[in-house]
């Protein structure tokens, strides 16, 4: 039998924002299924998940990819981490969604995520100059050219990676502040969703990392005039998708705005500075929601109006967003 890495990803205790965290385990293969994959242990004291007296916590496997970095038949394993007796650990989220996704599995709900980060060389944005300010914003949205694009080929060894590795991957774009650009996933069940946009950040990590380069997915990684940083959430249910969705979907908009509080609570941390009614946001402390409307809380897209169903796009979750909880409450709150 051949040996293979598994680079085994985890989310660890950090607050109000986690990270990822990997090691690499060798095991035989080729892997076929998940059954292969044992579980693992690591350090929790290290991570902010345990006390040193009490330190070990186990790493269980969710899902796996090829890994497109190390290539062959090495490859990526996205765990969640529980207590030694099984229990789930406080820090692990996807425990609810799977639940919640369960529950309301007949609903088949489908998400699109649209990932936005920032390219950091530094303290200062990728392409920034030192110290300094670039010219103001508005040719760097889906811009060509050295002038006003930097980091594309992080970004499109990024893309091809996640191809290669069979994540969901939809698109790409360069955002609106110079250094800043997004990827999307989708549109795919909301376990799927929620596991591929962890490796998938993983991976941009780690190719960035490569390049000396880090991406930050802080809601306002530059203070002033400029766009944050944001995850926004494509949502619909079966009955959106179909004939004469458009109501579902408008009656699922009205629901959310009875929620607003709870879901900004879990949307994210930092993301007052992002949500102020300005660079394309309604304010954190006002709900509504509107056609082709990207100052509104939720935008309904003008493909939905016109053909009558489809799909929303909740624009409040900060690119810092946990996917296993904004799923969660996204479909706890339309669904229920």
């Amino acid at each position: 039998m051949a040996k293979i890495k598994a680079e085994y990803i985890w989310i660890d205790g950090n607050s109000p924002t986690p990270k990822l965290r990997s090691k690499t385990k060798i095991l035989d293969g080729p892997v076929t299924k998940l059954s292969q994959i044992p579980e693992w242990g690591f350090d929790g004291s290290s991570t902010l998940q345990a006390e040193g007296h009490d330190s070990d916590r186990a790493m269980s496997p969710v899902a796996f990819v090829p890994d497109p970095i190390r290539g062959g038949d090495h490859i990526l394993v996205m765990t969640e981490v529980l207590y030694p007796d099984g229990k789930a650990h406080e820090t692990n989220k996807r425990v609810n969604l799977e639940k919640v996704a369960k529950d309301h599995e007949a609903r088949e709900s489908w998400f699109g995520i649209e990932q936005e980060y920032t390219f950091f060389r530094g303290r200062s944005p990728l392409g920034w100059p030192e110290g300094g300010y670039p010219a103001p914003q508005g040719p760097f949205y889906c811009g060509v050219g050295a002038d006003e694009v930097f980091g594309r080929d992080i970004v499109e060894q990024h893309m091809e990676a996640c191809l290669h590795a069979g994540i969901g991957i939809s698109g790409i774009n360069a955002e609106v502040m110079p250094g800043q650009w997004e990827f999307q996933l989708g549109p795919l069940g909301p376990l799927e969703v929620a596991d591929q946009l962890w490796i998938a950040r993983w991976l941009l990590y780690r190719i960035a990392e490569n390049h000396g380069v880090n991406a930050t997915l802080h809601p306002k990684p530059v203070q002033g005039d400029w766009n944050g940083a944001g995850a926004h959430t494509n949502f619909s249910t079966k009955e959106m998708r179909a004939d004469g969705g458009y109501s579902v979907v408008e009656a699922a908009c009205k629901k959310l705005g009875e929620k607003h509080e709870e879901h900004v609570a879990v949307y994210g941390a930092y993301n007052d500075m992002r949500l102020t009614g300005l660079h394309e946001t309604c304010s954190i402390h006002d709900f509504r929601y509107g056609v082709s409307d990207r100052g509104a809380s939720i935008r309904i897209p003008l493909p939905t109006v016109k053909q009558g169903k489809g799909y929303l796009e909740d624009r409040r979750p900060s690119a810092n967003m946990d996917p296993y909880e904004v799923c969660a409450i996204l479909i706890k709150t339309v669904c229920s």
